[in-house]
């Protein structure tokens, strides 16, 4: 080796025992061969003299590159050096004696000199080297070398330039057409009779290169004259090669391949239907009995593509004599392609759904069925049975649900859908085969054998529930069809499998959604009880499944209401262990119930109990049987909670959070009225929980999670107690503010919020003691203006800030739209008149929020209307006229509106202009010319209104239409903005 080969093989090693900084020499030193002005002819030079093929690589490599990047700017006669040699050594001819044959080199080297020969034909081919493919063609009788390579170029040329598979830009399609055209025009005839020559030829001799041919010859027929392979002569032999047992598996494949390429070919429809019926396809089915073959796949994918092509020609055709030929065709194929989808591995480039659901679409015109798609029907159904079936493999990973059984549960359930939306079409077109169906697999599935039974159960009950969606309401409630018989079947059915978790949650959800059946069929709620409360539900061993279960109870339990009244002593019994579980909780039994789950059984149970169609007697018996121990607990822990330190036990603190959740569930099945008057004790009764719960502010005062569930807990509160809950208020707000943080007060403020809406002026005074500590709160921590923007300013302290500052602004609306407004002006609250006046001016002038900045528009209209009287009486709070005219009118009626980042293409920003048109009405009306000369007189001139202009706004202001005075102000501000030399900053 020279210099130049040790380098070029040092380059290659990926050994590691070669010194790093000695490869890093020899990458250098080939860049800067490469670089050379002679490179080319180097290259040729050392192709045809060097054996080592890292040294053949290298050279093919910068060959391919420099052409690529250099062609346009060679010299005509290195462009021929380049041809002449590269075709040479294509075809197999020596240099001199001692040249190298680069065509006995591997196949990696062969597929990069036909790289390098297609990047020649990308620039010539036709107009300077117009005759390559027929200069290639006389070399082929050397024999299977060039044979070889002669595939290898026409499937780099398919590669690079011609497939669609691959994205191609302007001058590559261009070029590509270009290449088809002259090929189509001089040589593809030539070249297929060749093709068949050498197939003819070598079938039986060297299946492999007749295999290599064939498969370059699958890539040409979507373009070239279908003539040319249709014909009394290639047709037989494909079939032929496809049909000989004894054959390499490989070449029948690839002949079969080639047929699909015939049958896939664009057409028009009437020349489609005669190839698709001249090529008796039915030769071939056969074939696909033998599961295990190499073969199975490619006439699988022949007939699955056979039977799109005749399903899609019988759309494009309108004649009904083609139809029923179309029909017939597909008739004889659809149990063979049946067969492949549930037995055969499917190319991935056929979709089974899309196939089968154009097939479905043909039926909705067809009424009733005919006994042929009728049978179809139940063979689309064992298709979709069989793609939707787990594979056993996963049984214990889904089982227990590891990483691996994740990953193929989220597989599964994206890949059903289709074929789930598949099945409804099914039930709509066939709706009695499909349920005799379902029946018969749930029937067969609980008969297999116990190393089958999970995933046959899994997927029929699957089937089941997936066709539920598709049923109208008033379908399930009579039991239409056969679901009076498939409803009770399944209720009562005990599958051996049961304790899988897959099996346990899809016969929950199955069971929950037909629980409409239930509300005509009353005789089967026992059956429905018994599939929650035995071990097929919520005392099932899985967690998972016991939490589903849970949920789905309370789902139950909503739905069927007073049908259950007869039943709670039952369910109470059998929920027995369940809520001792809670009662009685420690972390182990907590962690397994699952905290939000555990409360959806007390809110099912609330539900349950607090019916007014319970006796008064067995309901407070029942709700004290809950209440008392859950109390209890809360007490003992509380009273240890003072002994030690409160904040040193978790485990105490979730379990009291644990227990709030519970009787805020409970709560939720009791009714105002139920509680306040007819049932008084009931509200009795959960007034001294609240009392209880109260306790937990006192010995946790900064415990955020305890805070947080006890206010949700007084929400639910006042919706259960109404006014009767107002003597616990003080003292628990008083409590809640203690202590609160900006995310804490949030809740706070979203609580007084309920009680406003809820109480209306009846909350004013509890409003006037506890509005200056907000205020006090808010103004000192939220920033005057806006809040910092940039790098480092998404924090989560400010993202909290923002929200508190939000609801601010929704709390300060609910009390102006409320008739509280008064509230501002107690003499505790009266300091804290001006920050929020300032607050709300500089918000509905600048915040990023458009309907924030209406909430404060809307805040100012109110105050206007509640607290300005004049003319006819005193001003009600001094200097507010005057500051809503000189500051409220002029920065947000004005000049906020003339900013070009107020934007009237915006939706809510049109609403917002509304409400400011709407503010200098009232304005108008309260203030009369006060508000007007000022606005008119102060306002319009720093604008350069024109006077005609201000003289037509008051005359619309003064009118009493609001739509005409909105219309024309937005022309006049967009008027305005046309004359604007820089923007007016706020003032």
């Amino acid at each position: 080796m020279d210099d130049f080969e040790k380098a070029v093989v040092l380059s290659f090693d990926e050994s590691g025992t070669v010194n790093s900084v000695l490869k890093s020499q020899a990458v250098a030193f080939c860049q800067q061969i490469r670089e050379n002005p002679s490179i080319c002819s180097l290259c040729i030079e050392r192709l045809c003299f060097s054996k080592l093929v890292q040294v053949q690589f290298w050279c093919l490599q910068c060959l391919h590159e420099v052409l690529r990047v250099q062609y346009p700017s060679m010299s005509p006669e290195e462009k021929s050096f380049i041809r002449r040699s590269v075709f040479s050594i294509a075809c197999f001819e020596a240099v001199d004696k001692n040249s190298v044959r680069v065509l006995d080199g591997p196949a990696f080297i062969k597929n990069k000199l036909a790289q390098v020969l297609v990047t020649l034909i990308y620039f010539e081919y036709p107009l300077i080297w117009s005759t390559v493919f027929v200069d290639f063609l006389p070399h082929l009788s050397k024999g299977a070398v060039i044979i070889d390579m002669f595939c290898r170029v026409l499937n780099a040329l398919d590669d690079e330039l011609i497939s669609l598979d691959y994205p191609r830009n302007v001058e590559e399609v261009a070029a590509a057409a270009r290449v088809k055209d002259a090929m189509r025009q001089q040589c593809v005839s030539q070249i297929v009779s060749v093709w068949y020559d050498i197939v003819s030829m070598y079938r039986n001799s060297d299946p492999e290169l007749c295999t290599s041919v064939l498969e370059s010859m699958r890539r040409y027929i979507s373009w070239i004259d279908i003539g040319l392979i249709v014909n009394d002569a290639f047709i037989p032999l494909l079939f032929e090669l496809i049909l000989v047992d004894g054959m390499l598996d490989q070449l029948r494949g690839a002949a079969a391949g080639c047929v699909l390429a015939v049958v896939s070919k664009r057409m028009d429809p009437q020349s489609k239907l005669a190839l698709l019926q001249s090529l008796q396809i039915s030769r071939v089915f056969g074939l696909i009995a033998d599961n295990d073959s190499e073969l199975v796949s490619k006439v699988a994918a022949l007939l699955t593509g056979y039977a799109t092509e005749v399903l899609d020609c019988s759309k494009r055709l309108n004649s009904e004599d083609a139809k029923e030929v179309l029909m017939e065709l597909l008739n004889e194929v659809l149990p063979s392609v049946f067969y492949v989808m549930q037995n055969c591995e499917v190319d991935n480039t056929f979709s089974i759904v899309q196939f089968l659901s154009g097939y479905v679409a043909t039926m909705k015109s067809l009424s009733p069925l005919r006994e042929k798609q009728l049978l179809h029907v139940s063979q689309i159904l064992e298709v979709i049975r069989a793609q939707i079936r787990y594979d056993p493999a996963y049984r214990d990973n889904l089982d227990t649900l590891d990483k691996i059984g994740r990953e193929e549960e989220d597989r599964m359930t994206e890949f059903r859908k289709d074929l789930f939306v598949l099945l409804r079409s099914v039930g709509r077109v066939a709706p009695d085969v499909t349920q005799i169906f379902i029946r018969n697999s749930l029937v067969s599935a609980v008969a297999f054998s116990a190393d089958r039974n999970v995933e046959e159960v899994e997927a029929a009950l699957s089937l089941f529930n997936a066709l539920g969606e598709s049923i109208s309401d008033e379908a399930m409630r009579t039991g239409s069809g056969l679901l009076s018989e498939l409803v009770p079947m399944l209720l009562s059915t005990r599958f051996p499998c049961h304790s899988n978790r897959l099996v346990a949650l899809v016969y929950l959800d199955t069971v929950t959604r037909y629980m409409k059946f239930l509300l005509e069929n009353t005789q089967y709620i026992p059956m429905v009880l018994a599939a929650f409360l035995d071990e097929r539900g919520i005392p099932h061993p899985n967690a998972n499944v016991s939490r589903r279960a849970i949920y789905l109870f309370m789902r139950a339990v909503k739905l069927l209401k007073a049908k259950l009244v007869p039943f709670i002593e039952t369910i109470l019994q059998s929920l027995q262990d369940t809520i001792a579980q809670f009662t009685s909780m420690d972390c182990t039994s907590k962690e397994l119930l699952g905290s939000e789950d555990g409360s959806h059984i007390f809110e099912a149970i609330g539900l349950l109990i607090g019916m007014e169609d319970v006796p008064p007697e067995k309901q407070s018996d029942y709700l004290s049987a809950l209440l008392t121990p859950l109390c209890q607990q809360v007490e003992a822990l509380l009273l240890n909670a003072k002994v030690q330190n409160p904040e040193e036990s978790p485990a105490r603190i979730s379990n009291i959070q644990q227990i709030i959740m519970a009787i805020n569930a409970l709560s939720k099945g009791f009714s105002e009225r139920l509680a306040t008057a007819s049932r008084p004790a009931i509200g009795l009764m959960f007034k001294q929980t609240l009392d209880v719960l109260l306790q937990i502010l006192v010995v946790f005062p900064k415990i955020e999670p305890l805070r947080c569930k006890v206010t949700s807990f007084i929400h639910r509160m006042v919706d259960t107690l109404g006014a009767s809950v107002f003597p616990y208020l003080p003292k628990a707000l008083e409590q809640l503010l203690a202590e609160s943080e900006p995310k804490e007060m949030v809740g706070f403020l979203v609580l007084i919020n309920q009680l406003i809406c809820k109480f209306n002026t009846a909350v004013v005074d509890i409003l006037e003691e506890v509005y200056p500590t907000i205020a006090t709160r808010i103004f000192s921590i939220l920033p005057k203006d806006a809040f910092p923007s940039g790098p480092g300013s998404n924090t989560e302290e400010i993202r909290e800030l923002q929200e508190l500052q939000r609801t601010l602004y929704t709390f300060l609306h609910v009390i102006t739209t409320h008739d509280l407004s008064s509230v501002f002006l107690s003499p505790k609250s009266r300091s804290y008149l001006d920050p929020m006046m300032q607050l709300l001016l500089y918000t509905s002038c600048n915040h990023k929020d458009i309907l924030i900045r209406k909430a404060c528009v809307q805040i100012f209209i109110r105050l206007i209307k509640d607290w300005c009287t004049r003319p006819y009486g005193e001003e009600k709070v001094p200097g507010f006229q005057n500051f809503v005219i000189e500051a409220f009118a002029l920065n947000c009626c004005l000049y906020s509106v003339l900013d070009k980042s107020f934007e009237f293409r915006d939706a809510n920003t049109l609403v917002l202009f509304g409400e400011i048109v709407l503010a200098q009405k009232v304005m108008y009306e309260k203030f009369g010319n006060d508000f007007l000369v000022h606005f008119v007189s102060k306002g319009f001139p720093t604008a350069h209104c024109p006077q005609d202009m201000a003289e037509q706004y008051c005359q619309n202001l003064q009118g009493n239409d609001i739509k005409a005075l909105k219309s024309f102000y937005q022309s006049l501000i967009e008027n305005l903005r046309l004359q604007q030399n820089g923007s007016l900053v706020f003032r």
